[in-house]
């Protein structure tokens, strides 16, 4: 299979625009990012004007600075700029929420068994110190219904469930959940929902306010191609009052006129580098002017092309159809039963292919996720690898093709 790509977007003119090294095969924009050139030099340009008058940028510009940046993050999101802060990162913000909420002894939190081990990690430090349960739900695979999705995740909810958590793309089977529906069934039940999105902004449109969902929290360094350190808080104003910041600082007492104390407290937390947020500006631009739109449908493309190259090589199934009802720009495609960690260190070292080989509920997948700069010569110089690798590391005498 050929891709030919109809758009005007090309690989080989954006591949230059990012600072990536040339002689890395790089298949896993997914963990943790990758800066274009453009919104890196804004971002150092930042931390210059930062050491040149650093109490005139942090005492006198802060607030105006921080206001600016994140109105053109809640307009990309679709949510009101007093509903959201920037933050470091996706867990940061996380915690903030599942260490805020009210809950007491017996209560439940409902999730899947796809979430993040990080945030799997928060939630039981949160549950052992108030008495709530923290209740994965198996969700069977193959997927092939949305509406099942949601029902087997409603299954687990009973009187005393307060929250459910559920990510928006899962991060171990890279799957797009059908959130919004759970979200409008809590709601009618009073249940809270907080929507795990590290991989969604940028990957997928986004429409927070249409969402609905009461807390949402996403990075900005991953597909929305921010630097690192930026993340971001979305609460709906009626839930904001809930929140308490991690850090106590300046901005609990704050007398400015923000017109919100959930901007001030979270906000406002000491001295730090703000460089990063200032920057988000830049990322959504640098998406504007080579039409992102078109970029997310080719790297869709490219990751169906993976996913039935792969397949055809391991002759093992996806956990779902790749279409885009399930998939965005990354997919996690089953592998034979293997060694984990040698594969990965000899896709690295032997080819220098950097891609991640996930062990998830005993069982190894290879996650490819596609950016703008990649081109299908790197998905084919994956295929080539593992067709030469896998029958090195295979776990001989297992059957591989058993979904978990």
């Amino acid at each position: 299979m050929i891709i030919r790509n109809k758009s005007t977007y090309d690989p080989r003119v954006l591949r230059p625009e990012f600072l990536l090294r040339p002689d890395i095969v790089f298949l896993n924009h997914g963990s943790f990012g990758a800066c274009p050139r453009s919104v890196f030099d804004s971002y150092q340009a930042w931390q210059v004007e930062l050491e040149r008058q650093p109490v005139e940028f942090l005492g006198r510009r802060f607030d105006a600075l921080m206001r600016d940046a994140r109105a053109e993050l809640a307009a990309f999101l679709g949510a009101d700029p007093d509903e959201l802060v920037y933050v470091p990162n996706a867990t940061f913000g996380l915690n903030v929420v599942a260490r805020s909420l009210p809950l007491h002894p017996g209560d439940t939190i409902i999730t899947t068994d796809h979430e993040y081990g990080a945030l799997d990690r928060v939630w039981q430090f949160v549950c052992k110190r108030s008495g709530a349960r923290y209740v994965r739900m198996h969700i069977p695979l193959p997927l092939n219904s949305a509406g099942d999705v949601v029902e087997t995740v409603w299954a687990g909810v009973t009187e005393r469930t307060r929250v459910i958590f559920i990510s928006h793309i899962t991060s171990p089977t890279a799957l797009v959940l059908p959130v919004a529906e759970l979200i409008t069934r809590a709601r009618a039940a009073g249940i809270i929902t907080v929507i795990d999105g590290a991989h969604a902004p940028g990957q997928i449109p986004l429409d927070l306010q249409t969402l609905g969902a009461d807390f949402y929290v996403g990075n900005c360094h991953k597909w929305m191609l921010s630097p690192k350190g930026a993340g971001f808080l979305y609460a709906r104003q009626e839930m904001q009052p809930l929140l308490q910041p991690l850090v106590i600082s300046w901005g609990a007492e704050r007398n400015v006129d923000s017109g919100s104390s959930f901007i001030d407290e979270h906000e406002y937390q000491g001295t730090r580098d703000l460089a990063a947020c200032l920057a988000v500006p830049d990322a959504i631009r640098f998406m504007e002017r080579h039409h992102w739109p078109e970029v997310r449908h080719a790297c869709h493309n490219l990751v169906r092309y993976a996913a039935e190259q792969i397949t055809g090589l391991t002759g093992i199934e996806p956990l779902a159809p790749v279409t885009d009802e399930w998939y965005a720009q990354m997919c996690s495609l089953p592998l034979p039963t293997c060694d984990a960690v040698a594969l990965k260190r000899r896709l690295y070292d032997e080819f220098g292919i950097e891609v991640p080989i996930v062990t998830w509920q005993e069982r190894q997948f290879v996650r490819v996720s596609l950016q703008a700069y990649n081109l299908q010569s790197d998905v084919d110089a994956l295929v080539h690898a593992l067709e030469v690798l896998l029958p090195q590391v295979t776990t001989q005498g297992q059957d591989p093709s058993p979904l978990p």
